[in-house]
């Protein structure tokens, strides 16, 4: 839902492996209009408890198990406000995908192109496929990374207008 200047949050994370922590609400003064999970979501507690907060959308991931692949896809291709939105997990560097991610983006064209697995938070634009790239990095406790992160983006009148990390201690 956006608010009456045409303005929308969402929260965008990854790899929480089985992870269902929601202290990221103690630092924002809104709740997200939607959560996007980039895969390695581990279980249906962390569904749950972001299902609770906003609507949820997600990939699943390489550790994801039998159920968890039932129940969401491997690539989410959609419309949100306008933008044209890309997520998988399993993608490669920027402007370095692998072959299939590259096959799917020039597919869809997306305007935001979102993954996970590598936990390591990055963004920026892509020049070469002009979009913006967002890996939230990982919000899970299993892993090498030294900080959990996730990333809020604001879209204004179907424009990406403001990108936070927020970054937590493991």
């Amino acid at each position: 839902m956006t608010d009456r200047r045409g303005s929308s949050k969402v929260l965008i994370i990854s790899d929480s492996h089985s992870y269902a922590g929601t202290e990221f609400l103690d630092d924002l003064d809104f709740i997200p209009d939607e959560i996007w999970h980039a895969g390695d979501i581990g279980s249906f507690d962390v569904v749950d408890a972001y299902t609770a907060i906003a609507p949820f959308r997600a990939v699943y991931g390489n550790i994801d198990d039998r159920e968890m692949r039932a129940a969401f896809p491997e690539v989410l291709n959609f419309d949100y406000l306008g933008l044209k939105v890309l997520m998988i997990h399993i993608a490669g560097p920027r402007g370095k995908y692998n072959p299939r991610v590259r096959s799917l983006i020039e597919q869809h064209r997306p305007d935001i192109f979102i993954c996970g697995h590598s936990h390591i938070c990055v963004d920026g634009f892509d020049k070469k496929y002009q979009l913006l790239h967002i890996n939230p990095g990982a919000f899970g406790k299993h892993g090498f990374h030294k900080l959990r992160t996730c990333i809020v983006l604001t879209i204004t009148r179907g424009k990406p207008t403001n990108l936070k990390v927020l970054e937590y201690p493991r």
